[in-house]
């Protein structure tokens, strides 16, 4: 399974850097999530600054396409000449996108008239895209998945794990990173949410 984390300046880190850490625990099994940027660096909203491990076209080679927030995504989503560069197929590719990264899945026409999840802040705007938004942590429909909240990164992580591997595998990985003391508590709730939403084909296209 190769991954594009999509980041752009301005990012979240918590949206890019725990979704690809955590799917990432995969790599033994042949798995790699890349941040993948339009600009060989991007600065998040916090003054980090990081190199891409790929570029943007490679979000139409990967099997697996996450997409992060960041403070500025709406310059993203008005931005057609780099929107024209991202050429996203829900049909073979698995899909995710988080906080304000949904509204750049409403843009690109990903989304459509689906129930979606956002972030407060971001949820007039990805109304105004004609998304309808829930107030929920994730929700996904066949090969789509949204998570709303900084910290609902890992349900994007273990949804694209269980839909590319397996849900086993999904709790290990959670299990991983979850404090000490309240790993079980961490799994079983990761699963709770996630699992409504898989579909019959656990084996998935990884």
């Amino acid at each position: 399974m190769q991954i594009a984390v999509l980041t752009f300046d301005g990012f979240n880190e918590l949206d890019s850097f725990i979704a690809s850490t955590i799917l990432n625990r995969l790599r033994p099994l042949g798995w790699n999530a890349s941040i993948t940027s339009p600009t060989n660096e991007v600065t998040s909203m916090n003054g980090v600054t990081i190199r891409r491990q790929q570029p943007l076209e490679f979000a139409a080679e990967a099997d697996a396409v996450l997409i992060g927030s960041g403070i500025r995504t709406r310059e993203v989503a008005r931005d057609d000449a780099l929107l024209g560069q991202l050429r996203l197929d829900p049909e073979r590719q698995l899909i995710g996108a988080q906080c304000s990264g949904t509204l750049l899945l409403a843009k690109l026409g990903v989304i459509g008239d689906l129930p979606a999840c956002t972030d407060l802040t971001t949820k007039p705007w990805v109304i105004e895209a004609g998304v309808n938004v829930i107030d929920a942590p994730f929700v996904a429909h066949g090969n789509v998945a949204t998570a709303g909240g900084c910290l609902a990164s890992h349900y994007l992580a273990a949804w694209m794990i269980a839909r590319g591997g397996s849900v086993e595998q999904a709790r290990e990985a959670i299990h991983y990173v979850a404090p000490v003391g309240e790993k079980e508590i961490y799994v079983e709730r990761a699963l709770s949410v996630i699992t409504p939403h898989l579909t019959d084909s656990m084996a998935g296209i990884g």
